[in-house]
């Protein structure tokens, strides 16, 4: 018999938190495994804590843990994996989209010798999964070559891979991405993706976009290729000019003039130039943010239930 963790990051989730913890609890009944559940709150603003916290206060198998702010999903994870205690950890995301269950295939899957299991989801809605499909396929490309093609919110990992993952402390990045990155052997279980039960996403178009330079910049060298690329281009372009220009004046005593090309060719060269140096500082912000040892989150507080008592520790302290 094992003990599993299920990891719920949860950000203004106050709606749908009762309703999943119910439908958890049911799809681990037929379970022969001990189970805990690890609620994290990633700063939200409305009463995502209070809910879990009564939740916890019910039920010894749940943990609220609550961030002083918001720190970002992927500092939740890393939060969640901190303080389980489980053989293995499942990730589910806190909308219902995922149905509950799917965590006892996925432990199943895990008994047969798998220490990542990803669950692999079908999109129904079209236009959403034009724009997933173009960010995991160059994902796949360019950075990491064994990330899903649909994507995922739900997979589980072997306590192998949870202290790996905790050992590289790294911030600015994604979680699932240093677990593909590890290298670990996978699994991969296909379901059908819902609709959210309850509220909105809070997946806003900021955080995809942090998402797309988190993963190529924390996994791939190539924009900065690119960036090598486009100089030889605009030298090579510049050098060839400059020869037409020559030529025209030794041979056919013809003088090119036009300050409007010339001054879009100055425009050109100085939004490339900027465009790199964008780039450049990203590598060099999470370079600097790393050296500043700070933790990637603080925790405000942690609600459980041990011995028929109900323990409200004031953290107040980051990772560890």
């Amino acid at each position: 018999m094992a003990l599993i963790s299920v990891l719920v990051p949860a950000f203004n989730e106050e709606e749908t938190l009762p309703l999943l913890y119910e439908k958890l609890v049911e799809s681990v009944k037929i379970s022969t495994d001990t189970y805990e559940f690890i609620f994290v709150d990633d700063g939200s603003t409305d009463r995502t804590f209070e809910v879990v916290g009564d939740i916890a206060a019910k039920d010894s198998r749940v943990r609220a843990i609550r961030f002083s702010r918001n720190f970002g999903s992927h500092a939740a994870c890393l939060a969640g994996l901190m303080h389980a205690r489980g053989d293995a950890c499942a990730f589910i995301s806190a909308d219902l989209q995922d149905p509950p269950d799917l965590i006892n295939i996925l432990v199943e899957s895990w008994r047969e010798g798998h220490e990542v299991v990803i669950g692999v989801r079908h999109w129904d809605d079209s236009s959403s999964r034009f724009f997933q499909n173009i960010y995991y396929r160059l994902v796949r490309r360019f950075a990491l070559q064994t990330m899903p093609e649909e994507g995922t919110d739900v997979f589980l990992i072997d306590r192998k891979v949870v202290n790996a993952v905790i050992a590289m402390g790294e911030k600015n990045t994604s979680v699932f991405g240093l677990i593909l990155w590890s290298g670990f052997s996978q699994a991969v279980v296909r379901y059908a993706k819902g609709i959210r039960a309850k509220g909105r996403s809070k997946w806003s178009f900021s955080k995809k976009v942090k998402l797309f330079i988190d993963t190529f910049v924390s996994f791939s060298y190539f924009p900065l290729r690119i960036m090598s690329a486009l100089g030889i281009i605009i030298a090579l372009a510049g050098f060839i000019y400059a020869l037409v220009i020559i030529v025209a004046r030794l041979f056919f005593a013809q003088a090119i003039e036009g300050w409007a090309s010339l001054m879009v060719v100055l425009l050109l060269v100085s939004g490339v130039q900027m465009v790199m140096l964008g780039i450049l500082g990203e590598y060099l912000w999470r370079n600097f943010d790393e050296s500043r040892r700070r933790p990637p989150f603080i925790i405000r507080e942690v609600r459980e239930m041990t011995a028929n008592t109900v323990h409200d520790r004031q953290e107040g302290k980051g990772a560890e």
